[in-house]
């Protein structure tokens, strides 16, 4: 397969993707739902936290930067962490606590009840953010899983899911980044706009 015919297909398959999405309609529900309680606790004066690896890493400070920054428009900032871009924190909870715990204690730390953390997780397994949920559930911070097709065993721990049609895991992500970016824009709309 040439370079051309690759980067076909590959747009093909993720606008199929974005498709699937578009037209799942308890996908959308939950979507909206989410969009609602993050709106909700952050009129209540609560804050935001992202954790995830890899490419998710990078999401979680991608979408954290839009709540604190600007999304659309010029606007105040809004409450956002991303436990996932401080190397001094990461490198200590890893060296001194091993890195299945980098996430959980940060949210130990920098979490409090009413908070909302977004679990960015392909596969739904990965064993750091799994702990990040058991911890955030202890302490009632509302839990929102950006997870694939598999949804693993973060399925059944968090308060709301998406759970983005498809098992390849780039489109995940597009779908992920997507989904937040939809949702920020409904929260900073409805908070400034409205």
């Amino acid at each position: 397969m040439n370079s051309n015919d690759f980067i076909q297909r590959y747009i093909k398959d993720s606008t199929a993707s974005l498709s699937k999405m578009s037209s799942d309609t308890q996908l959308m529900s939950e979507v909206t739902n989410i969009a609602d309680e993050c709106l909700s606790r952050l009129q209540k004066g609560k804050k935001l936290l992202f954790a995830g690896n890899g490419g998710s890493a990078a999401d979680c400070q991608h979408m954290a930067g839009e709540y604190v920054s600007r999304f659309l428009f010029n606007r105040d900032g809004l409450p956002a962490i991303a436990l996932t871009t401080d190397s001094s924190i990461l490198t200590a909870i890893g060296n001194d606590y091993g890195f299945e715990n980098l996430f959980s204690r940060q949210v130990e730390a920098l979490g409090a009840s009413g908070d909302l953390l977004f679990c960015y997780s392909t596969s739904g397994n990965s064993e750091n953010i799994l702990k990040a949920i058991k911890t955030a559930k202890k302490m009632n911070i509302c839990v929102v899983g950006m997870t694939g097709f598999s949804k693993g065993k973060m399925d059944d721990m968090c308060d709301y899911l998406i759970q983005i049609p498809s098992k390849h895991t780039p489109h995940i992500q597009e779908g992920h980044l997507i989904a937040g970016h939809a949702i920020c824009g409904a929260v900073e709309q409805h908070i400034f706009k409205n």
